[in-house]
């Protein structure tokens, strides 16, 4: 039975919690969690980059000069891509990047970043986290009290906790997710992953719902 310890905000043990090994002892597989991080990123595009083409570019109508006997090279229109203002010659377009992957593999990718990251010893669970205010300092303290100087940190909680969100906004290393929107992207590119008690709970209560 995996268990990990439970700490308070001031890092003292508050006991243990039982892990589910569906979604936190799985083998390593770098490869499927790579292809679910690609696809979280492609998602994230929109594809909306555009350039104007030569028949996208206004103007251009009328023959700049007669084809023959002018001393100059043959032109049939200033909207030409070699003319200065005229269209792009293979420019990017609108397009759809997104990459779909199905559920289960999402999933499995999601369960082998955890697992993986247990391993490595990188995920705490603290008991909660209540800020009567938004306190940037207040995230600061919990970091050096956890000793993760230096290092990124993602707290996943159970529901959106306001002032927790305002108080981490301004450090860069440090966001703040819902356990539901929690991915093997988000997994793989924070040092550490920082679980409140509750926010564990729901996690594994999800996946043993499905099994059930």
């Amino acid at each position: 039975m995996l268990e990990i310890e439970i700490k308070d905000i001031n890092n003292n043990p508050k006991g243990k919690a039982l892990l589910n090994e569906r979604v936190f002892n799985n083998q390593s597989d770098p490869s499927i969690v790579h292809s679910a991080a690609l696809s979280y990123l492609a998602n994230q595009r929109q594809g909306t980059h555009a350039t104007k083409t030569r028949a996208l570019v206004s103007g251009g109508g009328k023959k700049p000069w007669k084809q023959k006997h002018t001393g100059r090279a043959r032109h049939g229109s200033t909207r030409s891509p070699i003319w200065r203002g005229g269209g792009i010659t293979f420019g990017p377009q609108p397009r759809d990047y997104s990459l779909k992957l199905p559920k289960k593999v999402k999933k499995n990718a999601l369960y082998k970043a955890l697992s993986m990251k247990l391993q490595d010893s990188q995920i705490i669970v603290i008991d909660s986290i209540a800020f009567e205010r938004p306190l940037t300092k207040q995230v600061i303290k919990l970091i050096d009290t956890l000793g993760l100087q230096g290092k990124s940190l993602l707290i996943v909680t159970s529901g959106i906790e306001k002032n927790l969100i305002l108080s981490a906004r301004n450090i860069p290393t440090v966001d703040v997710l819902v356990s539901k929107e929690l991915n093997a992207f988000f997994v793989a590119v924070y040092d550490y992953i920082l679980f409140t008690e509750e926010a564990l709970r729901e996690l594994q209560m999800n996946e043993e719902e499905v099994q059930s």
